[in-house]
């Protein structure tokens, strides 16, 4: 009685390692674009186009930006318009653009383009610790990494259109 179950579940066993495993994955089956989708969208405004887009001008936002000095524990807020830089002891801080989102838009994120540089002690030259976006309501995205400065977005002054 024993012999038709071992049989059984040699078979089974020889069964299975014949298979390949998965079975290939479909192909993607190419279709025509509808009518209506096929032509290409209208350009936009000349207004509406560019790193601008709709609200203020890159070169007339301000950004706030917050420096916290870890050694001897002051902080301060520093604005900058995109293009400056400035510098605070040993540490320079560019900004290069700053967003804040639409006030109708549901998700509402203010961010900053930033480049931190860091003059080691006894060095004469400043290094590059940081570059990168940093996000207000999401700060753990990306962060300035250094044992003495933290540096983070406060805000990007600019409006938009019907703004209140």
């Amino acid at each position: 009685m024993r012999a038709p179950h071992i049989c059984l579940a040699l078979a089974g066993a020889m069964a299975l390692a014949a298979c390949d495993g998965e079975p290939p994955a479909p192909k993607p089956v190419e279709t025509d674009l509808p009518q209506d989708l096929s032509t290409p969208a209208s350009p936009l405004p000349a207004d509406a186009a560019g790193s601008a887009g709709i609200g203020t001008p890159m070169e007339d936002r301000v950004a706030t930006l917050g420096l916290l000095n870890k050694r001897n524990n002051s902080s301060q807020d520093i604005e900058l318009k995109p293009g400056e830089s400035r510098r605070i002891g040993d540490i320079i801080i560019r900004l290069q653009a700053c967003e804040r989102t639409a006030p109708w838009e549901m998700q509402r994120e203010t961010g900053a383009f930033v480049q931190v540089l860091v003059q080691d002690r006894g060095s004469e030259d400043f290094r590059r610790i940081f570059s990168g976006w940093l996000f207000k309501n999401s700060p753990s995205l990306n962060v300035v990494e250094h044992p003495i400065y933290d540096v983070w977005v406060k805000d990007c002054a600019m409006s938009f259109p019907d703004d209140e």
